[in-house]
């Protein structure tokens, strides 16, 4: 019987440079998705309270008071507290930063980016985890190619084009669990993706959960991105 996590961390410091005119006067997570009216990190909290999250750090960063402000006046679905780094840490300083306030540091965590729109069953990914005794795991993505694709036989001709087909790589999706030990192996600066993640992928103890086949996932970096997840939604809401 697993118990699946109840903590998660969101990172939602970032700049969004590419998101611009949208994050001139609010940091990413905040830039709502058009025809919701709902910022990105509402969308997140409602994920994860659906998944049995009861509890949510938000490690702020870029114009933090707007996203505390939206925190303090929304009606959330769990208990939210908010960190601010008082100097950059990096990502993974910041991911440690943030999870000290965690409610319960002997249970496992998930953690999500701030600019990651999903679905998919967050408890089967933790199941996935503790199947494989892992101390990380990350989701992983297929995600389209931006450009149409050209397919040739041996010679040379052109045997068909495929519109934005799906990337032979899966990438990271930007989701995670966690092990409890996973906190302390975190750097208290820098980024953990070129320090924790190797070493523990060298040690056989970091997992990939590729999304199911059909699972919702975008992450939004650019204005295209907020139109594209528009239009998705309005064709799953049809």
């Amino acid at each position: 019987m697993h118990t699946y996590p109840t903590q998660a961390v969101i990172l939602a410091g970032g700049q969004g440079s590419r998101l611009r005119p949208y994050t001139d006067d609010r940091p990413k997570p905040m830039v709502e998705i058009p025809g919701t009216g709902t910022p990105i990190i509402g969308h997140q909290l409602s994920w994860l309270a659906a998944e049995g999250v009861t509890d949510a750090v938000v490690s702020c960063g870029h114009l933090a008071e707007v996203l505390q402000e939206w925190l303090d006046s929304a009606v959330l679905p769990l208990r939210v507290t908010t960190v601010v780094e008082t100097e950059p840490l990096g990502r993974g300083g910041g991911l440690k930063y943030a999870a000290q306030r965690l409610p319960d540091p002997e249970q496992p965590w998930y953690a999500t980016n701030g600019d990651i729109w999903t679905r998919f069953s967050l408890r089967e990914m933790a199941a996935f985890h503790a199947e494989r005794d892992a101390t990380a795991t990350l989701a992983l993505a297929r995600p389209r190619i931006p450009w149409g694709a050209v397919e040739t036989d041996a010679f040379g001709h052109i045997t068909d084009f495929i519109e934005s087909p799906p990337s032979p790589y899966l990438i990271n999706a930007g989701v995670y669990v966690f092990s409890p030990a996973f906190t302390e192996m975190l750097p208290d600066r820098g980024d953990h993706e070129r320090t924790t993640f190797p070493r523990l992928a060298r040690e056989r103890r970091l997992a990939g959960y590729p999304l199911p086949h059909g699972a919702y996932w975008r992450a939004i970096d650019t204005a295209k991105d907020l139109t594209e997840a528009a239009r998705e939604l309005g064709a799953q809401a049809g």
